[in-house]
């Protein structure tokens, strides 16, 4: 572009058109949570392993509040500050971090701990695979629409895991533990869906830390009574290295890049990446516990990866467009 000035003729630097702007920041926001997305996915993978490892030695309802409490000692230095500045807010709206909380910690986590008495950490990963179902019918009842692609992304990843979980077949059978397994996954896609509505004046880092704290406050009652009914468990290595895994990385780590993924790109999007969830339990669970696998699982995995894949692009947003 020329521009006139003192008589002299400038050369302007090329603007950047606006809408090549807006694609560019749309890229990067798309981009940046399904990264995040994946990070909390691979990171949860080995949440299922450490709770199937736990099974004999920690009771459920144990593992739970030291999972919680460790996650509180780990993200306060981090959101202290910024937790007490807003305590207004969350005051204010104390009744949706609540619910939060009770979905996303304090029932989900000691579902699965639950699970893992009696099924295996593979199962559970595939159970929870199906979240993404659930969690894009919520975003269909608040008025989005979900596009082609992306629903053809989630019923090749769906059939994958119902073969996974069948055995090669899709008549799937439950044992007590996956049903256990899946009302964890209801648990976790009602709370993922309820973030959308996350009141966008609270910080992340003050809505994590408050939930830790509340989810950890309501288990108090059931962790009592399960260290009278069940007593204690002894501290070692076998049993404080996966508390701490769960808690340092599965819920600091993990919820906060889940909760920012689901901010950027919304809960149907980032729960497709979710379906990767089977694949890496798989192999944790085959790398570290042993469990087998085969030429069948290999290739229902490879269903969920092309579904993912597939589902995983950008469709479309509300329903006006």
């Amino acid at each position: 572009m020329l521009c006139r000035c003192d008589g002299c003729t400038v050369t302007d630097v090329k603007e950047v058109p606006p809408k090549a702007g807006r694609q560019a920041g749309a890229r990067w926001t798309s981009g940046t949570g399904l990264l995040l997305a994946l990070l909390a996915t691979v990171v949860w993978s080995g949440s299922f392993v450490a709770a199937r490892a736990l099974h004999d030695t920690v009771p459920p309802v144990q593992a739970a509040f030291w999972r919680w409490t460790v996650a509180v000692a780990a993200v306060a230095p981090l959101a202290a500050r910024e937790t007490w500045r807003q305590r207004a807010l969350i005051r204010r709206h104390l009744g949706f971090v609540t619910l939060a909380a009770l979905l996303g910690i304090t029932v989900y986590n000691t579902l699965v701990n639950q699970a893992g008495l009696s099924t295996s950490a593979g199962q559970m990963g595939m159970i929870m695979a199906a979240s993404p179902v659930v969690m894009a019918l919520y975003e269909r009842l608040g008025g989005r629409r979900l596009g082609g692609r992306r629903i053809a992304g989630m019923a090749i990843a769906c059939t994958g895991v119902l073969l996974l979980v069948g055995n090669g077949s899709l008549s799937v059978h439950f044992a007590p533990g996956d049903l256990w397994m899946f009302a964890a996954m209801l648990s976790f896609a009602s709370y993922s869906a309820l973030l959308r509505r996350r009141p966008p004046e609270i910080g992340q880092l003050a809505f994590l830390l408050t939930t830790f704290v509340l989810g950890a406050l309501m288990l108090v009652p059931a962790f009592a009574v399960s260290v009278v009914v069940q007593g204690g468990f002894e501290p070692t290595p076998g049993t404080v290295g996966p508390l701490l895994y769960v808690g340092v990385f599965s819920s600091a780590l993990a919820f906060f890049a889940w909760n920012r993924a689901v901010a950027l790109i919304g809960a149907a999007r980032t729960g497709i990446v979710y379906y990767l969830q089977p694949v890496c339990v798989a192999g944790l669970s085959f790398v570290l516990l042993g469990e087998p696998t085969g030429p069948g699982r290999l290739l229902c995995l490879a269903l969920i990866l092309g579904g993912v894949a597939l589902g995983a692009g950008r469709g479309p947003g509300p329903a006006d467009g």
